[in-house]
């Protein structure tokens, strides 16, 4: 989609240097991305710390347990 936005110089000449890009149009589409995907990892973080969001994970003593038995039977092959 095109959009017409006024953007002052200095702005435009701080976009273009964050966004590591020489043209406008890309530099302005690289922004947005970047601030879009910033936005949903702050929504996503929000859900997890309000408990709307979880994931269980085991044990890492469990797991490291596990890794050293294969990792002892790789060994003695």
């Amino acid at each position: 989609m095109k959009i017409t936005v006024d953007i002052p110089d200095k702005d435009m000449k701080d976009i273009m240097r964050f966004t590591g890009e020489k043209k406008k149009g890309p530099a302005i589409a690289k922004l947005v991305a970047t601030s879009l995907m910033l936005q949903r990892r702050r929504e996503m973080s929000d859900e997890v710390r309000s408990g709307k969001w979880t994931i269980d994970l085991p044990d890492w003593r469990v797991t490291r347990a596990q890794e050293k038995e294969q990792d002892r039977k790789l060994w003695e092959r």
